[in-house]
């Protein structure tokens, strides 16, 4: 059988199209093709870090109240939870003085002064811990005397020739022997001598 040219076009094309359809099918079988599924886990989630709860403060009360003592206050209490852990006032306290919204914090003293005390500049009632960073005064120094009976350890330092030990004996002393009678009475405290006690007598009392 003879095969004419236009025959043989005709087969060339059927195939070119054959392979162009072929071609075609198989491009769209591709681009419908679903595309992989990725599951990604969930990042995880930073845990806060657990805030400390403050605790319950100690505060000494003394002066114009009726109960002197150390009394335990939740935190961020003011004076006026301590007075009334004190009992109240005392009938002859300074009231005009307190400030009753002052903060506290552990550690610290209260003291009441009476309506026959001698305020000095302007009273501060509320003695911070030893060694705090507070600017508070102490009541305790007035016109520059200082109350052996009330002092902190902080304004028994101030003392000539009365260091950090010293001032530790005569708190000591304090609490083991009671108040004070008479200035000389310093002496009785270890390492405080006649020589100590010169130095230091015009500037102390034992006068409430």
């Amino acid at each position: 059988m003879k095969i004419d040219s236009k025959q043989l076009f005709g087969y060339a094309i059927v195939i070119i199209l054959t392979i162009t359809a072929t071609l075609a099918a198989m491009t769209l079988m591709q681009r419908t093709r679903p595309a992989p599924i990725k599951i990604l886990p969930p990042e995880p989630t930073a845990t806060p870090e657990p805030t400390s709860t403050p605790g319950p403060i100690k505060v000494f009360v003394n002066g114009a109240v009726i109960v002197e003592n150390t009394y335990t206050l939740p935190p961020d209490s003011r004076v006026e939870a301590a007075i009334e852990a004190a009992g109240g006032f005392a009938p002859d306290a300074n009231r005009s003085v307190i400030n009753l919204a002052q903060s506290l914090d552990d550690g610290m003293q209260v003291y009441v002064p009476t309506l026959t005390e001698d305020p000095g500049e302007p009273p501060i009632v509320v003695m911070p811990r030893s060694g705090g960073s507070d600017t508070i005064l102490d009541t305790a120094v007035t016109n520059g005397i200082i109350n052996i009976n009330t002092a902190d350890a902080n304004a028994l330092e101030s003392l000539p020739g009365v260091g950090p030990s010293t001032a530790e004996k005569i708190l000591e002393y304090r609490e083991a022997n009671g108040p004070f009678t008479t200035i000389e009475d310093i002496m009785q405290v270890p390492g405080i001598g006649e020589g100590k006690f010169a130095e230091m007598q015009n500037f102390i009392t034992v006068d409430n």
